[in-house]
């Protein structure tokens, strides 16, 4: 794990099958559970500027609420119109049973 890691909860905190929203240095990140899988992105559709966390997710596939476009959280592409553009990916990993979230740190 890097020194960069985020503790953001448990992973029993984070409901399967489920988006949640989380906000880690003022940016937006949406993290989705699959199983004992665990992935991040943005929060922000790239498209129509919407909070993916209140859009419809399936078998890894985030729904924007605005326009329907779907990314893959797994590697946040940007899978059908009217999405042109891919989503930020954060490294996510798991260790007994905690949830860390690889943020980049500021020299600030």
């Amino acid at each position: 794990m890097q020194e960069s890691a985020l503790f953001i909860g448990n992973l029993t905190d984070i409901a399967d099958q489920d988006v949640s929203r989380f906000n880690v240095h003022g940016v937006d990140i949406a993290v989705y559970r699959v199983g004992d899988e665990v992935f991040a992105t943005s929060n922000i559709c790239t498209h129509g500027k919407a909070f993916l966390s209140d859009g419809y997710f399936e078998n890894f596939e985030i729904e924007c609420p605005l326009h329907q476009g779907r990314f893959d959280v797994r590697s946040g592409a940007a899978l059908c119109k009217p999405l042109t553009e891919d989503l930020a990916t954060y490294r996510v990993e798991i260790v007994e049973g905690h949830v860390y979230l690889e943020f980049p740190c500021s020299n600030n």
